[in-house]
């Protein structure tokens, strides 16, 4: 398809068809005009029939005419990832489209921001945008204005809200990130300490061994029941609390039996690396009893220093895998369009607002782990599971039960974020993907980001954004395309 050329070039042809100042006050646009104005608009607008089927004008071009319908029915269109979308369709008289925003001044060339079929032959009132702009500026100052104003406010402020809005999820991400690497953080420098006297203590035990004439046979033993019991740290399952405590009261005994000052301080590490009663009784079959309670003491000593390494392993390694998740969230130093495993957005969205989430809400996890990679911006998905997430946590006033699901369902990849919040009202369904449209309270939400989770998964990866909600079961479908368009 091609743009209509001729009578809907910028400049009307030489011979060509008017409307007269009637008929131009009988469409409600012209309604209150007066007489010399009408005669200045019937002079300089021109009448076209265009076939069915045509484009009158394609999205992108520089928007240099404003036109209205008169007869037929009109289609305006915007392309979405090269997929045809229809946003509107009219035969109501006296509708406008193209240049609607030609009297603003201060702005850069203006281009369509849409683009205009016939459904059927019709007939259009066209108007040269900037000999329409003109009499509009000059018959309504106060009117243009006013708009003007508007239009730039609202473009100011949509650009002040939307910095503040990322600023502040930046702010509440970096609070979170930060809480919970603090916490394995501590745990590791905690760890170190105590491995550092540990360590000492174990030196100094061993010296004291040494030191008691301690034979080469009995040391051989004591080392490799050492080594032993080492290797079954973190291999044996946990106990219960009250299973522990009986192991505890039952190795504090023993110990206490065979002359082991402190015992009762002892048993809990023991138990911990899963040494029980029969075991210490091999220590006590292979050390001399004068040497027991150093052997045992420097076993004890080996064990701590074992889990207090795997403590370190643990609170790295958990640390690891926040920054990774920070990074996989943020998509630091990776291409803004990619192939994407939806699944690792997904979890390093839930790792970042684990504070956010609470222990209040439990998270399920449905996932198809089979689905395909789809070409995606991975960061500007990750915005949109942080919006829906942030609403379904605030609906469920932080109890209840958080659903995420991928299945694939056509050409699409879905992901299904459900709570089992109150659901949303019917009242206010149409209007909570609108821009500034909110539910929460003043100064707690600015109705952007389900806005923008819509642009996001429509405008930005030609898929879907759907609602279905019940009391109890609430759910938004992001649907992605398996492949570009």
């Amino acid at each position: 398809m091609t743009a209509i050329t001729g009578p809907l070039a910028p400049d009307p042809p030489e011979e060509l068809v008017r409307l007269s100042a009637p008929d131009l006050k009988e469409l409600f646009l012209f309604d209150s005009l007066s007489a010399e104005q009408l005669e200045w608009l019937a002079g300089r607008g021109w009448v076209v029939t265009v076939a069915g089927g045509e484009l009158v004008y394609a999205e992108g071009d520089p928007a240099q005419l404003f036109i209205l319908l008169l007869e037929g029915e009109v289609s305006l269109r915007r392309q979405v990832r090269e997929s045809d979308l229809e946003l509107v369709r009219t035969d109501h008289r006296g509708a406008y489209a193209g240049a609607t925003a030609a009297y603003v001044s201060g702005q850069s060339e203006q281009k369509y921001l849409n683009s205009m079929m016939t459904v059927v032959e019709t007939r259009l009132l066209v108007f040269s945008a900037a000999e329409f702009a003109e009499a509009v500026r000059e018959w309504f100052p106060m009117a243009v204005h006013l708009l003007e104003g508007l239009f730039f406010g609202l473009r100011a402020s949509n650009e002040i809200v939307g910095q503040r809005e990322r600023l502040i999820a930046l702010g509440q991400l970096s609070a979170g990130l930060t809480h919970e690497l603090n916490n394995p953080a501590a745990a590791a420098v905690r760890a170190t300490a105590t491995l550092r006297e540990r360590v000492a203590g174990m030196r100094h035990k061993l010296a004291i061994l040494a030191g008691g004439k301690l034979d080469v046979e009995s040391f051989r033993a004591l080392t490799e029941l050492q080594e032993e019991a080492v290797d079954h740290v973190g291999k044996t399952e946990p106990l219960s609390p009250m299973a522990a405590s009986d192991a505890e009261d039952a190795l504090g005994e023993w110990l206490e039996d065979h002359g082991v000052r402190d015992g009762w301080d002892l048993a809990p590490i023991l138990v911990s690396a899963g040494v029980s009663r029969v075991f210490l009784e091999r220590v006590a079959a292979g050390v001399a009893p004068a040497h027991l309670a150093g052997g045992v003491r420097w076993l004890g000593y080996a064990l701590e220093t074992e889990m207090l390494m795997n403590e370190i392993d643990d609170a790295t390694s958990r640390i690891s895998t926040l920054v990774a998740a920070s990074k996989q969230y943020s998509q630091l130093d990776r291409a803004p369009f990619q192939d994407i495993d939806v699944h690792e957005g997904l979890e390093s969205t839930l790792v970042m607002l684990a504070r956010l989430i609470g222990d209040g809400v439990l998270v399920m996890r449905d996932f198809d782990r089979s689905l395909p990679r789809i070409p995606a911006y991975p960061a500007e998905l990750n915005q949109v599971w942080t919006n829906i997430i942030d609403n379904a946590v605030d609906a469920m006033a932080g109890s209840g039960t958080l659903t995420v699901r991928t299945f694939a369902q056509g050409e699409c990849v879905v992901v299904e974020i459900g709570d089992t919040g109150p659901g949303v009202p019917e009242s206010i369904r149409r209007q909570i993907f609108e821009p500034f449209f909110t539910t929460k309270a003043v100064g707690q939400g600015t109705g952007l980001g389900l806005d923008i989770s819509r642009r996001i998964a429509i405008d930005r990866h030609g898929g879907d954004l759907r609602l279905t909600t019940t009391p109890g079961d609430t759910r938004f479908q992001v649907f992605l395309p398996l492949t570009t368009r």
